[in-house]
């Protein structure tokens, strides 16, 4: 019988395929009808690359009324016609596809967007876009790749280089320089070196681009296996003063940057939290703080804010009390915070069997034993004869370690000890 992972695997795949067909289908139509239609931009990257395509676009010679009438307007969504962009609606499990008319875009003011946009051909779209690996076009149809920006070379050769003048791209929109890193890292492959420089020479004009929009392109590199190979580029180009300003001292120490990017690159299958809890380190409120100014969720600040403050807690864990060990490994941030010290310390040479004692403790323990339903609560606190106040917290807190440590298993067995315990308070 197939677990949840592999069903959900397999509804993932063949959704996809459902997408990817009804991509093609789109194209299929639109030619039908008179216009030219391809595949645009990453799809036909990761095509090419042999990977899953995330989602599928289609750029085409049809304008956006066109388009419309070409799918009926109960099949499609002006969601941005001023830009030529029309989404045409497929079955459930088959998606959307947003269908872009070819079109050169005219000056980038705000370093993001187009003050307008002119529609024209294929060859002049292409010339819009980033990087050549995301410029190609691909006919589904007649399984034709159409390339003005030599993707295809760039693809093979393993490389990424900004379309026309790397300054100009980087121009009309900030982020492209993060995307830059992004794809070099993500894919393993080389930075083009014009576009390296212009990256070094713009570093500092980053600081036009939104923390949110930063922040997401940070993601997509930390949950990627060469995060290591992002964080060192950044450092590398100037962009990490404008990024992450809080590292520069550790990455002007290059023995300590070095341990850095080699405990980023140990870490397995990592989240997003995870790589931020070993890259900032500080105390609770500083690293809260960072993240406010990253403009991450509040799950993800406290998540992060929690490796920092914990980094070293497991060290001696052998020697733990269970109650101890419990009360570190109930948390929802366990397994990163384990998975976090074991990557510092393998860079810097130190044994992990603290790390793998608490690993096992944790695979093999159920949670019900480590977390346990209490066995008393406060009400039987004021039965017993104690008042609310600095004590009563206390003495809950020893009762419950008690029942961690499994030396009471009972209620009866927690209120005997609970008048001990206040016994002993009055004495």
């Amino acid at each position: 019988m197939a677990t949840f992972s592999e069903w959900l695997l397999s509804m993932q795949l063949t959704n996809a395929n459902l997408n990817k067909e009804f991509a093609t289908q789109v194209v299929d139509q639109l030619k039908s009808a008179g216009y030219e239609a391809l595949w645009a931009g990453g799809c036909v990257r990761d095509f090419l690359l042999g990977r899953q395509p995330d989602d599928f676009d289609v750029a085409t010679s049809a304008h956006p009324e066109q388009v419309r009438d070409v799918f009926g307007r109960r099949r499609t969504l002006a969601v941005g016609a001023s830009f030529g962009v029309i989404v045409v609606l497929g079955s459930k499990d088959a998606g959307q596809i947003e269908v872009a008319t070819f079109r050169t875009d005219g000056e980038y003011l705000d370093g993001r967007h187009p003050e307008s946009v002119t529609f024209g051909s294929a060859k002049e779209d292409a010339q819009r876009r980033d990087f050549t690996i995301n410029g190609m076009f691909y006919d589904p149809v007649a399984e034709q790749i159409l390339d003005f920006v030599g993707g295809e070379d760039d693809l093979k050769r393993r490389v990424i280089r900004a379309i026309g003048c790397p300054r100009d791209r980087f121009g009309e929109d900030k982020l492209r320089m993060l995307r830059a890193i992004r794809f070099t890292s993500t894919l393993n492959f080389e930075l083009d070196e014009a576009t390296a420089t212009a990256v070094s020479e713009l570093a500092s004009e980053i600081h036009a681009v939104s923390a949110e929009r930063i922040t997401h392109e940070l993601k997509k590199m930390q949950r990627n296996r060469n995060r290591h190979r992002a964080i060192s580029m950044i450092h590398q180009l100037g962009l990490l003063p404008h990024i992450l300003p809080e590292l520069t001292s550790v990455a002007d120490d290059e023995a300590r940057w070095t341990t850095l990017l080699q405990a980023l690159e140990f870490l397995e299958d990592a989240s997003f939290e995870l790589a931020c809890g070993l890259l900032l380190s500080g105390t609770p409120s500083r690293v809260q703080k960072i993240c406010k100014r990253l403009k991450m969720s509040n799950a993800e600040n406290d998540h992060i804010a929690a490796l920092a403050e914990h980094r070293d807690a497991l060290d001696g864990a052998r020697g733990f009390s269970k109650s101890r060990l419990k009360r570190l490994l109930v948390n929802p941030w366990a397994s990163d915070l384990i998975a976090l010290t074991r990557s510092c310390k393998t860079a810097r040479n130190e044994e992990v069997a603290d790390i793998d004692f608490a690993e096992e403790f944790l695979r093999s323990t159920p949670a019900e034993v480590i977390d346990p339903k209490p066995l008393i609560h406060g009400g039987d606190l004021m039965n017993a004869g104690l008042q609310p106040g600095p004590e009563f917290k206390v003495v809950l807190e020893q009762i419950r370690d008690a029942q961690l440590d499994e030396t009471i298993q009972t209620r009866d067995e927690a209120l005997k000890l609970l008048s001990e315990v206040i016994e002993g308070l009055s004495t």
